[in-house]
């Protein structure tokens, strides 16, 4: 189990400038144990198809946890389980819209986390095919 990252404000919407462009990271610094840990269990939870596949349908905005099952063939109980996970590392937020549940990306942090690994992927396949000539 994945301790949990944050606090229950995680429970809540996103902060009201979550749509405002990410601010440029900081400048790179070494990191502590407990921040290694933190990031550690970040890119852990990103490690698992599944949350990628939720985390890139959250992208184009918010799910209640059936349509997420329904969109990534996964059933609802697992689904909801990932989202639970996700959301104890900040990583989505839920909002209550009447009787249901929806779960919306936290910030564009993770969107943006999301474009990295993304482009990372893409870089590296280009740059060993380019390499195989």
């Amino acid at each position: 189990m994945v301790p949990r990252a944050v606090d229950a404000a995680v429970d809540a919407a996103p902060p009201a400038d979550a749509t405002a462009p990410a601010a440029a990271p900081p400048a790179a610094t070494a990191l502590d144990t407990a921040e290694a840990e933190r990031v550690a269990a970040t890119l852990q939870a990103l490690a698992t198809p599944s949350r990628l596949l939720i985390l890139s349908r959250l992208r184009q905005g918010p799910r209640t946890p059936k349509e997420l099952a329904a969109d990534i063939g996964m059933e609802q109980s697992s689904c909801s389980h990932q989202l639970r996970l996700l959301r104890n590392l900040g990583l989505v937020a839920r909002a209550r819209q009447g009787r249901s549940v929806e779960y919306a990306l936290y910030d564009e942090h993770v969107s943006a986390l999301l474009d990295q690994a993304v482009y990372h992927v893409a870089h590296l396949r280009v740059t060993s095919a380019g390499s195989e000539d």
